[in-house]
Order: C-alpha cells, then structure tokens, then sequence
C-alpha cells in the first residue's frame, strides 16, 4: 500500500470512519471515476486546491463533479483573492498528486469548503490519494471527516 493510500486510510480510521478504499482502472477525472463506480458525474466529489493570492494559504474546494468552481465566489467564501495552486504546490502541502487529491489525509491541515450539491446524495465518492483509488462516504461524514464549510462557490 502506498504512502498516500496509508495516509488517507489513517484519517478515515482517525475520524472514526471505517471506509472501504477501492482500486479501480482509472479515476484520474470526474468522469473516469463516475464510470469506474457506476454512479452519476455529480456524486464524485473533486478536490480542487487554490491558493490566496497574498497570504499563500491552501485551501481545498470539495466540488461536484459536474460542477466548476467560481472563482468569484470561492474568493468570497475564503475571504482572499485565490489562485489555483499548481501541481507543485499541491503535491508540496497535500502529499497528493493531481488526479488523486484526497479531501483526507494532507501533510498540512487545509481549510475546506463543499459544494451544497454534493449533500444531495446518500453517497458520494473522493479519491484516495491516487489517481486510481476511491473510497465512498456519506456527504455528513465527508464534512465531519473535513471539517468543511458549506457554501455555494460553483458555477
């Protein structure tokens, strides 16, 4: 198992989640890994990074996967301008490359946010920190598990 499937299992395990992590084929987008699981786009929750602009701070945007976030709106709910961090940065604070961003597990704690569409659904899947590994979660748990604020920040 690797270091980022092990990292991610231990923060579902430290939340008090026992969540099966599950390999498929290919998940590396929103639409690859609705397909791999047999679900719709919307129940895939993609974990999208900005930065602020000034400040540097990673933030994490738990969006569904039909949907692309403002980033107006992002930058109201964050209080800052925000930029989207790129693959260095991303893999520098989370641990994850893009494509396997995890909402769970990050090197350093980020501040979340969910898209109101994803507690539409029972169950939603994120990845598990590779771009071929996801895990399913209620939309309560995925904002327990994150400490995510609910905000509409998407288009």
């Amino acid at each position: 198992m690797s270091k980022s499937l092990k990292r991610v299992k231990a923060a579902l395990e430290t939340a008090g989640l026992e969540i099966e992590i599950i390999e498929t084929e290919n998940a590396r987008t929103a639409q690859d890994a609705a397909e791999a699981v047999g679900c719709e786009i919307d129940q895939i929750a993609k974990s999208i990074i900005f930065e602020g602009a000034e400040t540097g701070e990673i933030l994490l945007f738990l969006t569904a996967g039909g949907n692309r976030v403002d980033q107006t709106r992002a930058t109201g709910l964050a209080g800052q301008a925000l930029a989207r961090a790129d693959a260095t940065k991303v893999r520098e604070v989370t641990g994850f490359a893009i494509g396997g961003v995890s909402p769970v597990g990050h090197l350093t704690p980020v501040r979340a946010y969910l898209d109101p569409r994803l507690s539409e659904f029972e169950t939603v899947w994120a990845a598990a920190g590779t771009p071929r590994h996801l895990f399913r979660i209620t939309p309560a748990d995925l904002v327990q598990a994150t400490q995510a604020q609910t905000g509409f920040f998407t288009e």
